[in-house]
Order: C-alpha cells, then structure tokens, then sequence
C-alpha cells in the first residue's frame, strides 16, 4: 500500500493587469501622495474652521457676543466668513486638480506605451 508521488505542478503567476502596471507606475505614485498632501491638510483644516463656531460660541460666549458693527457680533462674521473659507477652499483645489491634471496625463502616456516583456515578473 504505498502512496502514490503528486505531481508537481510549475507555479504559475497570474498575467500582469492594467491595475498592476498602474500601481506599479512611479509617476502615478508621485500623483497619488501629491493628492494626498493637498486634501488631507485642506480637509483637515476645514473641518476644524468649520466646527471652530459653535465650539466658541459654547466655550467663549463672551467673545463671540462682542459686537462688531451694529448688531453684527464676532459670531456672525465667523458664520459667514465659512461661506468665504469654502470658495478659498474650492478654488486652491482647482488650482491643485490643474496641476493632478497634467501629472495623471502623464500616467496615462506612461501606460499607454507598449511594454516589452511585461508578462514576465
């Protein structure tokens, strides 16, 4: 009663796909953490902004009633001055998605060349 030898199957690799050669692209890494240091600052700073008015109007009552011009307290211009923050924002995005522009038509020249001996790993 003896076992019979497996055979061995060459281990085969999986062909290489478009995403591979994607994530594997140095241009579309530089885009991706050029990406990353724009929106995580700009997010980050604009929801600390954002959530800055009720967190003064609860915590610092005194200093957001202080009027400014008529009936207009420090806490109304902080209100609106949201709005302005908001179209700031939007508009160094746009600036940045320019530039986000230019680095992924680059990629995509990148990757739209043939490669030679892109199956082999």
């Amino acid at each position: 009663m003896g076992t019979q030898p497996t055979k061995r199957v060459p281990e085969q690799r999986p062909p290489i796909t478009d995403w591979d050669r994607v994530a594997a692209n140095s241009e579309f890494r530089d885009l991706m953490v050029a990406k990353a240091r724009f929106i995580v600052p700009a997010s980050l700073f604009f929801v600390v902004y954002y959530f800055a008015l009720p967190v003064l109007v609860g915590y610092a009552p005194a200093l957001m009633s202080k009027p400014v011009w008529g009936p207009v307290n420090l806490a109304y211009l902080f209100a609106l001055s949201q709005f302005v923050m908001a179209w700031i924002v939007a508009w160094l995005y746009m600036r940045a998605a320019d530039r986000f522009d230019r680095m992924a038509k680059k990629v995509l020249e990148h990757l739209s060349r043939p490669k030679a001996n892109e199956d082999k790993r």
